[in-house]
């Protein structure tokens, strides 16, 4: 796991096969925090909670608990895998304005460790790696 990239804390450009990967509700009122600068940078739209947009991708957390953002989080991993070609840089989805923890958020984006093209914020990667060390321990 040596050479691990993480996603910048603060993201004001990207190059032109990057994707920013935001927190979004579902009614895609893009106005606060990384929706915000999905909007305002990376072409969000107004309106359009989930998926892909301009050079972005919602995923909604403003809503119900973990256990019901993770098939979006599943729906967004199986496209970047199919995606190979951009890479994504995945923001602290869940842990601003949503209220949820790195601990509750992270753990879902497991997979996404051992994709090269996506970009995870270095608090999400050290919670998975920490799981992953006490599920071996456990073994």
């Amino acid at each position: 796991m040596s050479g691990l990239k993480y996603t910048p804390e603060n993201i004001t450009t990207l190059d032109k096969d990057d994707i920013f990967v935001f927190g979004s509700n579902l009614a895609g009122n893009h106005c606060g925090g990384a929706a915000r600068v999905a909007l305002e940078r990376f072409g969000a739209i107004p309106g359009q909670g989930v998926g892909i947009q301009g050079r972005a991708y919602a995923i909604p957390t403003m809503f119900g608990s973990v256990a019901e953002i993770r098939p979006y989080v599943d729906d967004f991993l199986d496209l970047a895998y199919e995606w190979d070609e951009n890479t994504f840089y995945v923001t602290r989805i869940g842990c601003g304005i949503a209220g949820f923890t790195d601990e509750q958020i992270a753990p879902l984006f497991d997979r996404a460790l051992d994709m090269y093209n996506v970009r995870l914020p270095e608090s999400f990667v050290k919670v998975i790696l920490a799981e992953r060390s006490k599920a071996s321990r456990s073994r």
